[in-house]
């Protein structure tokens, strides 16, 4: 079996082609990126070390991809990921993306790929987002709060797809998103009628938050390991709106469990018994509050004093927490590792490359 990763230099896609080296005998996978992202490069020379069959390439030049054989599958990792992306500046100093850049990188070059899977009849495992849902409808979930997060007020009324588990697939994905989430589920949109119209098989992954060692972290993209390595370094921290008290709260999911059902989804071809659309997150059990995730960073790097905004950004929500019960009963797939866990991982690496925000 052949399989293409697209943004396999990211995060999530070095994490992917490992594990699935490891877990099927005789895989040729060709990775391919860009290396546009700052540390891409420390991720290629691991890359490099297994004998991937490595692409520099662009998914915005359709004729980068004509240049590569045919795989039966491509897992698509490949993204500009930030949700402020194509709408501000970063830090004051350095260019985000501009929106024309964010839709030619998410979804033009998704576009592309649609074609590559048309013209091989190459199965696609589409990474998607949690950010596909309405920013608006996310905003007006009741919450409540108490000292440390918010939780969801059970006494009021909560909107459908909504329950103790977290936000479901039938939430609402109707505008406002955010430009990149815009991108993402007009790309989900494109998949799904390029693979009805030319019979090849489609997974969509909505993904909550990844958290795991050697993530690229920024304030804006990879909060948990962002905020435990400046914690770690003693760099300066602030909560950012909603009371400016760290209450907002997201789901945490490791890359190695994201593979563990990649697997499970290749192994699984075209079964249309199965759904397209999964959420993949942690879940409830795996959610925090950067106030929680604060105190534990404390307990590990003793104290560290955190900066307080009131500052609101547009993109910004109090509580995002995805229900991933779909992709457990669909896939017998549950995540393996707890919060705890990914935490822990994320501060040992932070006490072992203490320069690893300056490089990356």
């Amino acid at each position: 079996m052949k399989i293409l990763i697209t943004g396999i230099c990211g995060f999530l896609g070095q994490w992917i082609a490992k594990g699935l080296l490891e877990q099927f005998d005789g895989l040729d996978v060709i990775g391919f990126d860009n290396l546009s992202r700052p540390g891409s490069q420390f991720n290629r020379s691991s890359i490099d070390q297994t004998g991937i069959q490595f692409h520099h390439g662009d998914l915005r030049v359709a004729s980068d991809l004509d240049a590569l054989p045919r795989t039966d599958w491509v897992i698509d990792c490949a993204a500009d990921a930030s949700v402020l992306a194509g709408t501000k500046v970063r830090d004051g100093t350095s260019p985000m993306a501009t929106p024309k850049q964010l839709l030619e990188n998410n979804l033009i070059g998704t576009l592309h790929l649609l074609e590559y899977c048309r013209r091989h009849h190459s199965g696609l495992i589409l990474i998607s987002t949690s950010r596909v849902y309405s920013t608006a409808k996310i905003a007006s979930v009741p919450l409540a709060a108490s000292h440390s997060a918010f939780k969801l007020d059970f006494t009021k009324h909560l909107p459908a797809g909504v329950s103790d588990r977290g936000i479901d697939e039938t939430f609402s994905t109707d505008p406002p998103l955010s430009i990149y989430g815009a991108t993402k589920r007009s790309s989900e949109i494109m998949a799904q009628e390029y693979a009805l119209a030319f019979e090849f098989p489609l997974r969509i992954n909505r993904c909550g938050v990844l958290a795991g060692a050697g993530q690229l972290g920024r304030a804006d993209q990879g909060i948990f390991a962002f905020w435990i390595h400046s914690h770690c370094r003693r760099r300066p921290l602030q909560y950012i709106g909603f009371g400016g008290r760290g209450l907002q709260v997201r789901d945490c999911l490791h890359p190695r469990d994201v593979t563990a059902l990649v697997r499970k989804q290749i192994l699984a071809g075209d079964d249309q018994n199965r759904p397209v659309i999964a959420n993949v997150s942690g879940g409830s059990e795996s959610a925090r509050s950067l106030f929680e995730v604060t105190k534990w960073c404390d307990s590990k790097f003793g104290n560290h004093e955190i900066g307080s905004s009131h500052e609101s950004r547009p993109y910004d929500v109090p509580w995002l927490v995805l229900d991933s019960n779909r992709a457990r009963d669909a896939w017998n797939w549950s995540p393996s590792l707890a919060t705890e866990e990914i935490l822990g991982e994320i501060a040992d690496h932070a006490i072992e490359h203490p320069d690893w925000l300056q490089r990356t």
